[in-house]
């Protein structure tokens, strides 16, 4: 089956589409006609060799910076080109490789810039953000600077800054690196939940038994283009993936 037909034979409402989108740097092409769908409620990892082109396709969807063609679109309505804050607002948050706390604000003072998205008022944008500690499992540390947290704590962090967000659908970029295996069993507890809230997630991730075992579908993409979607047990046997991506690496979907 082509990647065209697989993406269109999915079931349920599209929250996030990707149509044709390229990016160019100066004389690099770093995005080169990608398309991609994600439904609500779905787990999409989305994979591929260092340069590839994913955390470029982030920044794009984003608002980090526009597309330089094609077009993105958030429930149906376009989002090309707009301003990060405007896309948060509409329902589409993202986290950071390196994770980036004020250091010198409290861990609830962190969880609160995400909330004030979407409120001016001091004590419901705590009553969201603390709301959201305790889903991540940092309420106890509310007060804390975060700059005393762990590398894994603060990505949790990061976590429920993005949620405060209230999102629709969350980009996720590398949020399990540097976590030790029980932190990122308890990061994919996490995802699952966030899915049963209805939350749709777009993730980049290197650790391929964690992304083939949570994906609903992935989507592979090698020099700025895709070339795989699928179901993660037929990535995983995809020749072509193979060839540019997975090799010989033991990994279980």
């Amino acid at each position: 089956m082509s990647e065209t037909n697989q993406h269109a034979d999915r079931e349920g409402e599209t929250i996030l589409s990707v149509r044709d989108v390229g990016k160019r740097f100066s004389g690099l092409q770093a995005l080169d006609g990608v398309d991609m769908d994600v439904k609500r409620g779905e787990i999409i990892g989305l994979i591929g060799p260092n340069g590839a082109g994913k955390t470029t396709l982030f920044n794009c969807i984003s608002g980090t910076f526009p597309p330089t063609s094609g077009t993105v679109t958030l429930e149906g309505e376009e989002i090309s080109g707009l301003p990060s804050h405007k896309i948060a607002r509409r329902g589409l948050a993202r986290t950071f490789q390196i994770t980036r706390p004020l250091e010198e604000l409290t861990v609830v003072e962190n969880a609160m810039v995400g909330a004030h998205i979407h409120t001016r008022r001091r004590s419901e944008a705590e009553k969201i953000a603390m709301e959201q500690l305790e889903f991540v499992g940092l309420a106890d540390r509310a007060t804390e600077e975060a700059g005393e947290l762990t590398i894994g704590a603060q990505k949790r962090l990061e976590l429920a800054r993005s949620i405060a967000t209230k999102p629709k659908i969350l980009l996720l970029d590398e949020i399990m690196a540097g976590l030790t295996p029980s932190e990122s069993k308890q990061m994919l507890d996490l995802f699952r939940q966030l899915r049963e809230r209805g939350t749709s997630l777009l993730i980049i991730e290197h650790d391929m038994k964690a992304i083939m075992n949570i994906s609903d579908y992935v989507k592979v993409l090698n020099q700025g283009k895709g070339i795989g979607f699928g179901r993660p047990q037929e990535i995983v046997s995809n020749e072509r993936v193979i060839e540019a991506y997975i090799g010989g690496s033991d990994v279980d979907a």
